[in-house]
């Protein structure tokens, strides 16, 4: 079987970890993407993964708080998800390390790009923890930067919408899914696949990302075969 990627970053909204619960963390949805991801590293495929906080806390919904101190408490969120990741991943059998952007040696090594990427090469999964380590930033940012850094051929943006439309397909039953877009279409429709700052550093960089529902987890290994699935932009 040909596979199209050797390197992919996957891209996890916390939300995502927290199953029809909304919050905290579902760990019968986490072994369910773990068992994907499992299944993807079996065919020789590169993972990173970048998960957000959303499950425990926004930064940018945190009302009257310091938003810098308030980004500093979603990087502490998208850790805890991180470690859930991990142990779930070796529970399974999966070699995998915790790298994060903010020092906390005794939870999980530093950021350290070689480092990562020689993670990568002996096939063990890298999970990046606290975004870019810098406030402001979403982990939309941080998935595109590290994927940047480790030279991914691609971003797995799993979301609960089977892929990109032309507007809230929530609201608009009308909507339309595209099969692909340019990332300047994402940037001048203003169509929301990652925020502004995320997609710009895409484009720049020539990063494919590839949109699709994670109500299915096997969608992920579908992605990773190739098949015809979600909104592709390069």
């Amino acid at each position: 079987m040909s596979i199209p990627y050797k390197r992919i970053l996957l891209k996890l909204s916390g939300e995502v970890l927290a199953g029809e619960k909304g919050t905290g963390i579902d760990f019968d949805k986490v072994n369910d993407v773990c068992k994907r991801v499992k299944t993807i590293t079996e065919l020789g495929v590169q993972v990173a993964i970048v998960v957000g906080g959303g499950n425990f806390w926004r930064g940018r919904s945190s009302g009257s708080m310091d938003r810098t101190r308030a980004d500093h408490m979603g990087m502490l969120a998208t850790t805890i998800n991180s470690l859930a990741l991990v142990d779930t991943l070796e529970q399974l059998g999966v070699c995998a390390r915790v790298q994060t952007a903010i020092e906390m040696r005794q939870v999980a090594e530093p950021y350290i790009r070689n480092k990562a990427i020689r993670h990568l090469e002996k096939g063990r999964v890298v999970i990046f923890g606290c975004g870019t380590g810098n406030p402001f930033f979403s982990t939309d940012t941080a998935a595109a930067l590290r994927a940047v850094e480790i030279g991914a051929d691609v971003i797995f943006k799993a979301t609960n919408v089977d892929g990109v439309f032309d507007s809230d397909p929530k609201l608009n039953p009308e909507a339309k899914m595209f099969d692909s877009l340019s990332h300047l279409d994402v940037l001048q429709k203003e169509l929301h696949v990652m925020d502004s700052t995320a997609a710009s550093l895409c484009m720049d960089n020539s990063v494919k990302i590839l949109v699709f529902n994670l109500d299915d987890p096997d969608n992920i290994v579908k992605a990773v075969k190739g098949e015809n699935i979600g909104t592709l932009v390069k």
